[in-house]
């Protein structure tokens, strides 16, 4: 009788069970009628362990019956199942994350690396911190496209943060287009609480729509739209080549910023505005944004038991039991021929 909440996912794999007998059947019998030459210096060797040697030899059929049980118990994979049903309705929200990646955001006034580099960094930490948001990912420069739908696999949106690039894109900074490009991604959302996370650190220079236009969608959509504008303005330093050594150059250039559009985009969707110049202004916008959000549910997947799995003990033991048995029978059992 198996205790309360135990049970195999494989109980088939008990009928191997019934080879324990004739193991141990067969190791007694083959030790009997094993035929060996016994040579004079190694009986004189050997004779003050005989002691142990018939130990061993009746131990040894025992050790095998062992590995064999736990490592068929361990195939059956045995399982403990709560009485407590786990439910995959969650509480989240739907972000969809704008992030521009236009060859300004290589300016180096963000140590101990460029705009881009730290954005990333502080967006794979983000990521990695949510357990039930889904996010989604926008890139643009000139134009824009999804680089990542809405998910909860956040081990492949890491992968593919981490492989965001400069220079890929044609150049520009479009962020009417990046604003309906993630407005699309959430208009068949059924959650409550979706937002669309805009982050540059430029003025609108490219791109079909405008983002005032873009904003009044956002309005019709009721998502409200955060704005981060990455940078502290003025003469920054930016790429301009290697040295001899092959080491990147840079000189101070202006690059142009626009804090009214985005306060005005924010203001107008009932979002807010923030300004980062470091890694931790940055991760502070985003953690903001959080803090005045709503929960919703997204129902994933139903409801199922609770689960947990049991096999690793019996299958360590099974191992070490296999390896112990094969040091007894190389080292004290060990015959000639």
């Amino acid at each position: 009788m198996l205790p309360e909440g135990l049970q195999f996912q494989h109980p088939q794999a008990l009928w191997l069970l019934a080879l324990i007998p004739l193991l141990i059947w067969a190791a007694v019998v083959g030790h009997r009628t094993r035929a060996v030459v016994r040579f004079p210096l190694a009986h004189v060797l050997v004779r003050r362990g005989r002691g142990i040697r018939a130990v061993a030899v009746v131990l040894l059929p025992f050790l095998q019956a062992a590995a064999v049980l736990f490592l068929v118990l361990a195939l059956a994979r045995p399982q403990e199942r709560g009485a407590r049903i786990r439910d995959f309705t969650v509480e989240g929200i739907d972000i969809v994350i704008a992030l521009d990646l236009s060859t300004s955001m290589e300016a180096a006034d963000f140590k101990p690396s460029n705009r881009l580099n730290v954005a990333k960094e502080v967006l794979q930490n983000f990521i990695a911190k949510r357990v039930n948001d889904r996010i989604g990912l926008v890139v643009f420069a000139g134009v824009a496209y999804t680089q990542a739908p809405l998910t909860l696999d956040y081990r492949v949106l890491l992968e593919v943060v981490d492989q965001l690039r400069t220079r890929v894109l044609e150049d520009g900074t479009a962020i009417g287009d990046a604003l309906a490009t993630s407005l699309n991604r959430l208009r068949d959302s059924d959650a409550e609480s979706r937002v669309v996370v805009l982050i540059t650190d430029g003025d609108n220079n490219a791109g079909r729509l405008s983002p005032m236009d873009a904003a009044k969608m956002a309005v019709a959509l009721d998502i409200p739209v955060y704005t981060i504008l990455v940078g502290k303005g003025g003469k920054v330093p930016f790429p301009s080549g290697r040295d001899l050594f092959g080491n990147s150059t840079y000189s101070m250039v202006e690059l142009p910023v626009n804090p009214e559009l985005l306060q005005e985009i924010s203001q107008l969707t009932g979002g807010e505005y923030y300004r980062a110049t470091d890694r931790q202004s940055l991760e502070d916008g985003l953690q903001r944004v959080l803090d005045r959000l709503e929960k919703s549910e997204l129902l994933e997947g139903g409801a199922a038991a609770n689960v947990r799995e049991l096999y690793a003990p019996f299958l360590a033991l099974g191992l070490l039991l296999g390896l112990f048995e094969l040091v007894v029978r190389i080292g004290l059992l060990r015959v000639f021929p």
